[in-house]
């Protein structure tokens, strides 16, 4: 007796009997083969492909995939059929073009059917040992089209004529667009000609006129669109005799010169939002403006030279670039920090003030198409205001320059707050003379530089007090009683924040002289008494706010080569628990060492969006002044109108949004500014 075999249990997963719709199939087949009919007529944008993949992945997953697959070939063979009867109808040199157009239309048809039937593809096809989805779809191309009996032999006698005329020193399609121009020009000097010799004068404008359409009209769309010949390839590839020929040529024809200028705005617009969204260019703002400006220099040129600086041309250079420079809001900021760059740095290669005033004006080209030209001010003051206080600027001249331009393009108001920057400034200097001269000698004193800056002129933030080291204490106190001695009802707050020091440090036998801000200089100063301090001491001792504490510290002890302190523990980040010592090893090649504050170039989304809600508190005043302009003056108008004159008044800075217009004319109604009219509600009445 064999003896029994021991069996081992096997588990299986439960399965849920699921009730399939009986129609299921029908139903799921007809919304896929409504998708690929959109497919293939090029409407694919408005479909969801998340939802036919999910469709597709069901039907296999309930045992539908032969059937779908079976389906899917007569959809194919049902396209390729009506392609085929396209390209059959093609005539004489167009037969080629319209074969190369069809096929490239079912490539990209082929890739989105195959990217919905992927899970067919992964699963039902290689256990059924079926062709894949695309290359199924290659093969139906092959059999239903190319070796249709109408096609083929059309095909192989065109492609051996095309070599044999290449062969023969013809230009077959490398350049149609360069040669159909060429040969249309040819043809209207050797009609002209005929005409001069013997002919007829009156039949020249008739014989030009069967020129321009048999050679030109006929053929424009499809020679401008052209892939590798066409308008587009010419204004890449700066082609500028070949889009002079065709600006001239095409001025002979209806619409010549509107459908070039439309074809050109479109591929601006196009290129130009690439170019302002992507964002890999975004992250150096100075490589950005740069090449906005070398995108501007290179259709000016094509404007100026091929379309014979033409003004209908120009207008619609800078509309297109009006249009994507605005796309990006961070274009005011970037603007302003290029020219922030170049007069901080000087413009690289530039021999005199004339080259830095040509990168200004190109400059000012791209100012021009800013919408929101207030936040480019808000911008440009900050810059500004940090190049005059810590003296960092190429050239005074290079300074007023800009200034001067800007005023020229937007008024004295735009400019009114920059320019009291200066005078602050020069102001300053002669407030510190005086000073000096009335202050006892004493040599102990620290030397102090302080530059008076016009509440509401500068882009000062409300800055919390810090506690100076006794030395500066003294002098910086002296100084307020000169100042509210000469001046009287003045107050004077410092702004800490915004200061720089330079003192010297000894290293055991090395001395450096230490550029530093106001605040780093608070916290060194403090190491005077003792050899390490904790995070919280230092925080206690100098009042630095805890944000910009955690900078400076960062500036002093994270910064190779110019960590003058040492951190514990020994890490990037600042907290509240770390000791600081100060590093009697530190040296440098320089005697005088440079200590910057971490800070970003471009302003963090944090720093962005307070800069953003400064600018919409700004322009609520303006907006409320630009209301009561306008119906002081018409007395009685309606909302739709008064939104109409606002937004002209107000363009040349920003352009107001009608929800804040709206907000700021029922602000206006509560402070008896306005009323609404007792019958109509739509109407505004202008109180004396």
């Amino acid at each position: 007796m064999n003896p029994q075999r021991k069996r081992i249990p096997k588990i299986e997963p439960f399965k849920h009997r699921v009730e399939v719709d009986p129609k299921f199939f029908d139903k799921s087949w007809k919304k896929l083969d409504d998708a690929i009919r959109e497919i293939y007529n090029h409407n694919a944008s408005g479909l969801s492909f998340e939802e036919l993949y999910r469709t597709a992945y069901n039907m296999v997953l309930h045992k539908h995939g032969g059937r779908l697959y079976d389906k899917l070939a007569e959809n194919l063979k049902g396209h390729l059929r009506e392609m085929g009867k396209l390209v059959e109808a093609a005539q004489g040199g167009l037969f080629l073009e319209e074969l190369q157009r069809r096929w490239a239309d079912h490539i990209k048809a082929l890739q989105m059917i195959r990217d919905i039937l992927m899970y067919m593809d992964r699963t039902f096809i290689p256990s059924s040992k079926k062709t894949p989805v695309f290359e199924h779809g290659l093969e139906l191309w092959r059999d239903i089209v190319v070796r249709s009996p109408k096609i083929h032999g059309r095909l192989v006698d065109t492609l051996l004529e095309l070599i044999h005329r290449e062969r023969m020193g013809e230009m077959i399609n490398r350049g149609l667009m360069r040669n159909t121009t060429k040969n249309a020009e040819k043809r209207l000097a050797e009609e002209s000609e005929r005409v001069s010799l013997y002919m007829d004068a009156k039949t020249a404008d008739k014989i030009a006129n069967v020129v321009d359409k048999e050679m030109l009209s006929n053929h424009m769309q499809r020679l401008f669109v052209m892939e590798n010949s066409g308008l587009v390839n010419m204004l890449i590839n700066d082609k500028h005799e070949d889009l002079t020929r065709m600006y001239d040529l095409f001025k002979r024809v209806p619409d010549g010169h509107s459908t070039i200028r439309s074809l050109m705005a479109s591929h601006v617009k196009e290129t130009g939002k690439i170019l302002v969204t992507d964002p890999e260019r975004l992250r150096d703002p100075v490589d950005f403006v740069q090449r906005l400006l070398n995108e501007k220099d290179k259709y000016h040129e094509i404007v100026s030279v091929s379309f014979s600086n033409d003004k209908t041309f120009q207008n619609a250079l800078n509309a297109s670039f009006e249009h994507f420079i605005n796309l990006n809001n961070r274009s005011p900021e970037f603007i302003s920090l290029y020219v922030d760059d170049k007069l901080r740095k000087g413009v690289k290669g530039a021999a005199n003030e004339e080259d830095i005033e040509t990168v200004l004006d190109k400059v000012m080209m791209l100012f021009r198409y800013l919408q929101e030209k207030d936040v480019f001010e808000k911008y440009y003051k900050q810059h500004l205001a940090k190049r005059l206080l810590s003296g960092k600027t190429s050239s005074d001249e290079a300074e007023r320059n800009m200034l001067v331009k800007l005023k020229t393009e937007c008024g004295y108001q735009f400019t009114s707050k920059l320019e009291s920057m200066f005078t602050d400034l020069r102001t300053s200097q002669d407030t510190m003379q005086s000073f000096y001269a009335n202050l006892a000698g004493d040599a102990d004193v620290p030397t102090i530089s302080v530059q008076i800056l016009t509440t509401g002129s500068w882009p000062t933030q409300p800055c919390a007090t810090c506690n100076l080291p006794p030395e500066i204490l003294g002098v910086s106190e002296q100084f307020r009683a000169h100042y509210l001695g000469t001046h009287n009802g003045r107050r004077l707050t410092w702004q800490t924040n915004m200061g720089n020091a330079d003192i010297k440090a000894t290293f055991g036998e090395r001395k450096h002289e230490l550029n530093v801000s106001t605040y780093q200089m608070c916290v060194l100063m403090l190491f005077n008494s003792t050899d390490s301090l904790t995070y919280k001491e230092i925080e206690q001792a100098t009042a630095i706010p805890p944000v910009d504490l955690k900078r400076c510290l960062q500036s002093l002890a994270c910064v190779k080569g110019k960590n003058v302190l040492r951190k514990e523990p020994m890490s990037k980040d600042i907290s509240d628990s770390d000791a600081f010592h100060f590093n009697d090893k530190f040296s440098s090649k320089l005697v005088k060492v440079k200590i910057g504050t971490v800070v970003a170039q471009k302003e963090s989304e944090p720093e962005k969006q307070e800069t953003r809600h400064r600018v919409e508190e700004d322009r609520k005043p303006q907006i409320e002044a630009a209301i009561v302009r306008i119906m002081k003056s018409r007395r009685v108008l309606d909302h739709n109108s008064i939104v109409t004159e606002v937004t002209k008044q107000l363009q040349a800075r920003f352009l107001p949004n009608p929800v804040v217009i709206k907000k700021r004319i029922e602000s206006l109604i509560e402070r008896e500014f306005l009323e609404r009219d007792k019958v109509d509600r739509k109407l505004y009445r202008y109180l004396a």
